[in-house]
């Protein structure tokens, strides 16, 4: 009975990573099989169309997880984040452009320059707190899309950069080389992930989480919660700035849009969809996000819309008012987003289990009845 229990106890423990292995797996083979989910993929997986649907999901998704360290982990309500992402997009883009510097060069020199963006613009925003930060992140991220519309020269402004194929590998080029994006996004979302991980579980993660809960008390201890806050918010910057590199090279280019603070409103939709503070929630969140506005703008211009009478084709036209109806629906009837609905779930059965096999047998008389146990 012991042996059955420590095997069960290891098993829970180990689920989560051997679920996730599995899905990278399945994931990673999903350009080389041949699967049909009508209504959510626009053709079978191997085609470029899906692929390319599923890398942007991959993006978006590192993209959520990286905003999880800061209001999952940290407590941080930032409007700014795309800066980071835009700054890697960008910058990628620029060095691509004006430089003969080699593709993984201008890589590597591209994230150095995300991650000491975000180093800047956070030692300076997080000399305040509150709605005040929030309004600092804005402010950087609104100069930031005012610095790409108009430094044509460098930026292309509005018309945004567009990738110089010649300094880029050649598996990364063109409609047939679609796979090698996706494999490369899904590599992404990985490292964005076991780096998200490790800062959650590492001592970096504890006393951030603390500041969150009580920043006063960990200052009273002898602690920096500043510096501590600086090191998640640098280190979310340089994962959102790896997404915006994936994002360029999938798009081909890269707009002012990538900069402006609409971008960080639908990431922390996508994070709050998800689950707030679960990992795997903002992952949800991306995939479900990124699927609905895709599939619901294709259903806003469907024949069926068109053909129904003007009090209703006219606000189902609009993707956004389909997306927003269904955003409420979740926020109201799950709270904890899709990812707290489902361990509060597992909690309360895991509570019932628990309840259940303390209460007393009454001497092993079977015909004594239990009460009924209620979370």
């Amino acid at each position: 009975m012991i042996a059955m229990k420590l095997s069960f106890d290891v098993l829970r423990k180990s689920g989560p990573f051997i679920i996730g292995a599995v899905l990278v797996i399945v994931m990673a083979l999903l350009p080389m099989l041949n699967i049909v989910i009508p209504g959510v993929l626009p053709g079978p997986t191997y085609q470029p169309g899906s692929l390319a649907l599923l890398s942007l999901c991959m993006v978006y998704a590192a993209m959520a997880l990286s905003y999880n360290l800061l209001l999952g982990t940290s407590g941080l309500l930032s409007f700014g984040h795309a800066l980071y992402f835009g700054a890697g997009a960008y910058g990628l883009g620029i060095l691509l452009s004006r430089t003969g510097l080699p593709f993984w060069v201008s890589t590597g020199v591209g994230l150095v320059g995300g991650l000491a963006l975000a180093l800047l613009s956070g030692a300076v925003a997080l000399r305040t707190v509150g709605i005040a930060f929030a309004m600092v992140t804005l402010a950087f991220a609104q100069t930031g899309s005012l610095f790409v519309s108009r430094s044509s020269s460098l930026t292309g402004g509005e018309d945004g950069i567009t990738v110089n194929t010649m300094n880029v590998p050649a598996a990364f080029v063109g409609i047939l080389n679609t796979k090698n994006l996706y494999w490369l996004a899904l590599v992404v979302l990985v490292l964005v992930y076991l780096v998200a991980l490790w800062v959650d579980k590492s001592r970096l993660g504890h006393v951030a989480a603390a500041t969150r809960e009580n920043e006063l008390r960990l200052r009273v201890l002898g602690l920096r919660p500043f510096t501590t806050k600086l090191i998640v918010f640098a280190i979310a910057g340089l994962m959102a700035a790896a997404a915006g590199m994936v994002y360029l090279l999938l798009q081909s280019g890269v707009g002012p849009k990538a900069v402006n603070y609409d971008l960080t409103v639908t990431i922390l939709v996508m994070v709050v969809l998800g689950g707030v503070g679960y990992r795997w929630g903002a992952i949800v969140g991306g995939f479900v996000y990124t699927l609905l506005d895709q599939r619901l703008t294709a259903l806003a211009q469907s024949d069926a819309v068109d053909s129904l009478p003007a009090f209703l084709r006219v606000p189902l036209s609009q993707p956004h008012f389909l997306l927003g109806i269904v955003f409420i629906l979740i926020v109201m009837f799950s709270g904890g987003g899709i990812a707290g609905t489902v361990d509060s779930r597992i909690r309360r059965r895991d509570w019932r289990r628990a309840a259940e096999a303390a209460l007393p047998r009454a001497g092993g008389d079977e015909s004594v009845a239990r009460p009924r146990l209620r979370p």
